[in-house]
């Protein structure tokens, strides 16, 4: 059962809020807000409006990812991967798309051009030290623990 464990204080500019497509979807689509439609050229990046305004109870925040639809389908993505949006930005949410393919892509008002994951974090106080502990792995990088 998909459980809500918060309410969120939301301006919508359009009057559409971010939605779950299903019952067991993770992220809420966001959608595009333009007075026209936006043509994304290849290689082009655009922060596109979406008209939300969003106050984050403090604690929690909203990671903006790409639709893996549109991602696949047509190349476009989020220029930085994953947004962060902190819980004390009251600013209009927009959408940093890049199209990673060789073809244009329109963007119309009213589409669904991202998704939002809602997280709580916490905020850590750094310690200066001169040594941390040892693990088995150590140092090992990437790919460190091999293929199996």
């Amino acid at each position: 059962m998909n459980q809500k464990i918060r309410e969120i204080k939301i301006i919508s500019k359009s009057g559409k809020l971010p939605s779950y497509e299903t019952e067991g979807s993770a992220g809420a689509d966001i959608r595009a807000y333009l007075k026209e439609p936006i043509t994304l050229m290849p290689g082009e990046r655009r922060l596109i409006p979406t008209g939300l305004y969003v106050q984050l109870p403090q604690g929690i925040e909203a990671q903006v990812r790409a639709r893996s639809g549109l991602s696949i389908k047509h190349g476009i993505g989020l220029v930085n991967g994953v947004g962060t949006v902190d819980s004390d930005y009251r600013g209009e949410w927009n959408v940093p798309l890049i199209n990673f393919s060789d073809e244009p892509y329109i963007i119309n008002d009213g589409d669904r051009i991202a998704q939002v994951i809602f997280s709580e974090y916490t905020q850590v106080d750094f310690k200066l030290t001169e040594e941390i502990d040892e693990t088995e792995r150590g140092s090992g990088g990437f790919g460190h623990t091999g293929i199996k």
